[in-house]
């Protein structure tokens, strides 16, 4: 005999078979299809499209992962770095920045010139258009003198200078410069400069941005200077942005250049306003780079010593013909001309060799508090 569920199994295929037979189907096979809605039939289909598309993406993603596994040492860009940002330089990063379009973090620093930089500082602003005036009416005319500084014997300059400016042709600059002369740290620290500089008086040295920073004090304590400021270079390069490939050997840029200050005597800024104005320039020049065979150091230098320093004697080493300029004497192999004369070059300073500064500027310009001296410690003695 069959058993229940058999009995129950022919009484379902029969109504199944019945209910087909009334719905005029072929088969009970197509009930599933007839009894679903228009709806239900689309939500089936729909499901079914997005579980094949969704196999297609993830067979997709799965082949780009394969092929960058092969690329990964090929860089094209920072996008990786930069996933979920609105942005190709997000939150001031500079650095990949430069990464990204080769211009230096430099380019992006606001008001660097002088006509812009103390615009929201009138009184200073001031001080510097009559610091200016007054040192522009001082000048004595532009001196040169062509000399090879390795034989020349400075003492026959016969003056004694306030301020100097050095920017020899170093080793360093071998890449970017055109110089068929260039000097080592030993040759420079052999320059007779102590016979030349007046007991109150400031050296400002080009020491590139490697090692020189530290044979740059060396040269500084042989020649009987104190450092006392270090004035840096930021170079821009809004002319001629750099590509992505990196230097040969080298996995940074450098960026910038060191000027070493140092200081001969005893000044002081709260007694020697007759000497010195501080607190007037900051110690950074921000310039574009130079081409390749164009060393010339920035024109501001110039400026900053000349407001700093009272002092009307200034020499300028290693100098070239584009760097000849009112109120300086400059010296070196690479001037093509000479027009120096000890006894001419002296004349200029009969009236002293200091400026004169008008009241007005001493009004305007920062000044250094004086030191306080400590009261004795008076004591009643038993």
């Amino acid at each position: 005999m069959p058993s229940k569920l058999e009995e129950l199994k022919a009484k379902a295929q029969a109504r199944r078979n019945a209910l087909a037979a009334n719905l005029g189907l072929d088969s009970a096979a197509q009930l599933t299809e007839a009894l679903h809605s228009k709806s239900e039939r689309k939500k089936l289909l729909d499901d079914k499209n997005e579980l094949e598309n969704k196999t297609k993406s993830e067979k997709k993603i799965k082949s780009e992962k394969s092929e960058k596994t092969k690329k990964s040492d090929e860089y094209t860009d920072s996008s990786t770095f930069l996933k979920g940002t609105n942005s190709n330089n997000p939150h001031n990063d500079y650095c990949q920045n430069f990464i990204d379009t080769g211009q230096y973090p430099a380019n992006y620093i606001r008001d660097v010139s002088i006509e812009k930089r103390f615009a929201e500082y009138p009184k200073l602003n001031d001080l510097i258009e009559k610091k200016n005036k007054s040192i522009t009416e001082s000048y004595c005319p532009p001196t040169y003198l062509n000399a090879d500084l390795r034989t020349f014997n400075l003492q026959n300059l016969k003056c004694q200078f306030d301020s100097i400016i050095i920017d020899a042709p170093l080793e360093e600059y071998k890449n970017t410069a055109t110089n068929e002369d260039y000097w080592n740290w030993d040759d420079i620290k052999k320059l007779d400069i102590e016979s030349i500089a007046a007991p109150r008086s400031f050296v400002f040295l080009w020491c590139g941005s490697t090692d020189g920073l530290d044979y740059g004090r060396q040269c500084l304590q042989k020649w009987g200077f104190r450092r006392c400021e270090d004035i840096c270079w930021i170079k821009t390069n809004f002319n001629k942005a750099r590509p992505k490939t990196l230097q040969p050997n080298g996995i940074f840029y450098r960026v910038k250049e060191h000027c070493l200050m140092g200081i001969r005597g005893t000044v002081r800024r709260s007694i020697d306003g007759d000497f010195i104005h501080s607190n007037i320039d900051i110690d950074l020049l921000i310039d574009e780079e130079r081409e390749i065979g164009k060393d010339l150091k920035p024109k501001e230098i110039f400026h900053i010593v000349e407001r700093f320093c009272q002092g009307k004697r200034r020499l300028h080493l290693f100098g070239r013909d584009a760097s000849i300029r009112p109120g300086w004497l400059t010296v070196g192999p690479n001037i093509s001309n000479s027009n120096f004369s000890p006894s001419a070059y002296q004349s200029h300073f009969k009236d002293g060799h200091l400026i004169k500064v008008s009241e007005e500027i001493e009004r305007l310009r920062p000044k250094s508090p004086p030191l306080k001296r400590s009261k004795p410690n008076l004591t009643n003695k038993r």
